[in-house]
């Protein structure tokens, strides 16, 4: 009798103990679930994952066969789950980039206005014209999805039914074969959003338009935003206070009153950016409201959303391929191609500031002759060249062309050489007809946040008439994306 009630107890500490160990097996993976609201998941991943393999040899040793089982069941499922962690959260997610050689001039816009920001209200039948060139010439299966992204980009953690209503991806079987043209390309177009696939919550969205189906075989992206505006947006230009800037720099200030989306905690759950001429890579964001005064945000620091006022920017017209516009030296016509070469153009650094209607770093696509520009207009080897003061390279700088021509990319591609025989700087890109605006900068060499500066290739000045829009993110409790809940576009020269 006694030694029945023995093993009896015997048998039921040793269930305790595989309980126990699984126990322990469960709560080192509830420990290792991924840190959702920040994006150094790569490190966070590999430390958490090494806890939960800690745990895995321990309980091993401890288990029945039968547990065992079952472990290498669950473990089996959460390498499963890693891995679709580590490559969604650990892909690329560059926006307005190029990835195959073959495309040229994406472009997103709204319909009718080839210079208008791509915005999307939420909710209303609005659409953007999506254009672009395969230059292989053939017709490939191309394709588009959406990804939801954060404020500051990073995409949001959010399964795509929870912001694409209909399917996830849409086929893009709008195309035409280049006719006249010297050069042999494919011209693509689609409506966005298609009605079979509508975006469901405000934020930034990137556009991916890919090949066969497979959204690994990335062909380029393109940023779009939606808007639900909640918020209302009052702003003015000002001039800095500080003494070395208020010749050469111009100060936003705004108020931001949040009534409409009621936070209970202004300061964590209210973002805000603010964009120069619809540039993204000098945006400022990360600033607090000054003050609070109720439902209203106040900012106006005298130290924040500070920009350079730069020059009105350089513009080459390449409408016409046969008539030369005066910023035009010479041009090459092959039996196959075209080469035009720009005039060499100095430094504007140390004139004075002077007006006239520009583009803001953005183009068009138009030819003056009576084609179609879309699939008629041809491309040609543009030649730029920058020549610096007494023809000598900045030390310790280098030199880009920025504006939607290169997708204000800062890379091999647009950093321009210098040729000391010419002493000048160059650069070259294959161009559509059009109208292009441009400007000239440096990065320092030794700037790790390789910031862009006007200063020694344009000048800036306070009277430089420039586009601002201001962007109002919400980040509801419990949520896991940025609502874009508001948004205020108005020029430096009549406020509008």
């Amino acid at each position: 009798m006694l030694i029945a009630v023995a093993a009896t107890a015997s048998r039921m500490m040793k269930r305790e103990k595989e309980r126990s160990g699984l126990k322990a097996m469960r709560r080192a993976i509830k420990e290792a679930t991924f840190n959702r609201h920040g994006f150094s998941a790569k490190n966070n991943l590999l430390t958490r994952t090494n806890k939960v393999f800690s745990h895995f040899v321990l309980t091993w040793k401890k288990n029945s066969s039968l547990q065992k089982k079952l472990f290498v069941v669950r473990i089996r499922i959460f390498l499963l789950w890693v891995g679709c962690a580590g490559w969604l959260y650990g892909r690329p997610q560059t926006p307005d980039a190029i990835f195959a050689p073959n495309i040229a001039t994406p472009q997103l816009y709204m319909p009718g206005d080839a210079l208008g920001y791509p915005v999307l209200r939420l909710n209303t039948p609005d659409q953007l014209q999506l254009e672009f060139d395969d230059l292989d010439g053939d017709v490939k299966n191309y394709s588009y999805t959406y990804q939801l992204c954060n404020a500051d980009w990073t995409p949001a953690v959010l399964s795509e039914f929870d912001y694409i209503k209909g399917f996830s991806q849409v086929r893009i079987g709008d195309y035409r074969y280049s006719s006249i043209a010297l050069t042999r390309y494919t011209n693509f177009r689609a409506r966005i959003p298609d009605a079979n696939c509508i975006p469901r919550r405000s934020g930034n969205y990137l556009l991916k338009v890919f090949t066969d189906g497979d959204t690994s075989k990335l062909a380029f992206t393109r940023r779009f935003l939606v808007t639900d505006e909640k918020v209302n947006i009052n702003a003015q230009l000002m001039t800095p206070q500080n003494y070395e800037l208020m010749h050469t720099h111009q100060r936003i200030q705004f108020t931001v009153n949040v009534a409409g989306v009621n936070p209970s905690s202004p300061q964590e759950q209210i973002k805000v950016v603010v964009l120069q001429n619809e540039r993204w890579d000098n945006a400022v964001h990360d600033v607090h409201p000054t003050f609070y005064n109720g439902n209203n945000l106040e900012y106006n620091n005298d130290n924040d959303f500070v920009f350079p006022g730069g020059m009105e920017w350089r513009w080459i017209d390449l409408q016409s391929f046969r008539y030369l516009s005066d910023r035009i030296k010479d041009a090459t016509y092959g039996k196959t191609s075209t080469d035009i070469f720009a005039k060499p153009e100095p430094s504007r650094s140390a004139l004075s500031y002077y007006f006239y209607k520009d583009y803001n770093g953005e183009y068009f696509i138009k030819t003056s002759e009576s084609v179609n520009p879309h699939y008629q207009g041809d491309y040609a080897r543009v030649h730029f060249s920058f020549v610096p003061p007494d023809n000598t390279p900045y030390p310790d700088k280098d030199v880009y062309i920025i504006g939607q021509l290169t997708s204000y990319a800062l890379n091999d591609s647009t950093r321009m050489r210098f040729n000391a025989d010419k002493g000048m700087y160059e650069a070259s890109f294959f161009l559509k007809q059009g109208y292009y605006s441009y400007s000239y900068v440096t990065v320092d060499r030794n700037d790790p946040a390789m910031n862009t500066s006007f200063a020694f290739t344009e000048g800036n000045h306070l009277e430089t008439e420039n586009d601002y829009m201001i962007l109002v993110y919400y980040r509801a409790p419990g949520s896991q994306a940025d609502e874009l809940v508001g948004r205020f576009a108005f020029n430096s020269l009549n406020g509008k």
